[in-house]
């Protein structure tokens, strides 16, 4: 079974920059949806933004001009650059990954905590 490992979290200061990489143990083929989300501390996990249909991307309205997902190759499928860091932007940060179809397959990775100070 394949699994993700995401890196580059970490404490910064408002304003700063982070880039977090998703690397997989093993090549991950088929993706069809693959994006980053997170969850701060008492709150539900959201989508931040993702790759869908080839390359189309989307953002949630809090990081749109700030965050940019792009797309790596089969053993790191996936990176978010992170840019004006705000506190709000504080929590868990996990990436997902699925393959389509056929036998569609979801991965999760055990997230990377981002604490950003005022």
């Amino acid at each position: 079974q394949v699994q993700l490992v995401e890196s580059g979290g970490g404490l910064v200061q408002a304003g700063a920059s982070l880039r977090l990489s998703c690397e997989a143990s093993g090549s991950i083929f088929n993706i069809d949806f693959m994006g980053w989300y997170r969850q701060a501390p008492g709150k539900q996990r959201e989508l931040v933004a993702a790759i869908v249909s080839g390359d189309t991307t989307t953002y949630a309205n809090s990081v749109k001009g700030r965050f940019t997902i792009s797309r790596g190759n089969a053993n790191v499928p996936v990176y978010l650059q992170m840019n004006s860091l705000k506190p709000e932007d504080t929590a868990v940060y996990y990436c997902f990954v699925r393959t389509g179809l056929p036998g569609s397959i979801d991965y999760w990775g055990q997230g990377t905590q981002v604490t950003v100070s005022s």
